[in-house]
């Protein structure tokens, strides 16, 4: 089963985060084999961590939240808020995959939260900007809670845009970057 985590910072939690960042690593390093992707997320100033965006291929619903929960940053109350659903992939690739590589343009998370009908089912078009995008789910995976998406666009407002906008109640736009150990 796959799951969609994204961890928001506490806004006083620069300091903690860069004293953790290694133990972070190892923890995600114990992950390596079930991440579909991964990486940070930043204020409009492109340096401020503001959370951490991890997508993983695990058993169950208890075992993703062990996850999420027992993160090092988690731990010690770096975060203010923890984002945890089922999650399906729907590009069938990890970000490790991504034609377009690590490096070259501006990268972002695109996060579309709504209820009721199921929108933005099929990948858009212009995929070979997509890093990773799929839909978020229940833990039961029946019902449909959104959209989230990685992915290599010119601006924020192009990124918003591989979203219908009109369908979800919001959608935040982060910079975001490959992570892993620089």
């Amino acid at each position: 089963m796959e799951f969609f985590c994204y961890h928001r910072d506490r806004s006083d939690s620069v300091a903690l985060r860069e004293e953790l960042l290694e133990e972070h690593w190892s923890y995600m390093d114990g992950y390596a084999a079930e991440l579909i992707a991964r990486g940070p997320t930043f204020a409009e100033d492109g340096e401020t961590p503001t959370g951490s965006v991890h997508i993983v291929d695990l058993p169950d619903p208890a075992a993703a939240r062990a996850f999420a929960f027992d993160e090092p940053n988690y731990q010690a109350g770096a975060y203010r808020d923890v984002l945890l659903r089922r999650w399906r992939n729907m590009l069938g690739r990890t970000m490790w995959d991504f034609p377009g590589g690590r490096t070259g343009g501006n990268h972002y998370f695109v996060l579309g939260l709504g209820s009721g009908q199921a929108v933005d089912l099929d990948v858009p078009p212009h995929q070979d900007e997509l890093i990773a995008y799929g839909q978020l789910l229940s833990d039961d995976g029946a019902t449909w809670l959104g959209t989230a998406a990685l992915l290599r666009a010119p601006d924020p407002d192009t990124a918003r845009a591989v979203l219908t906008p009109a369908q979800y109640a919001d959608i935040e736009v982060h910079d975001w970057e490959f992570g892993g150990r620089r």
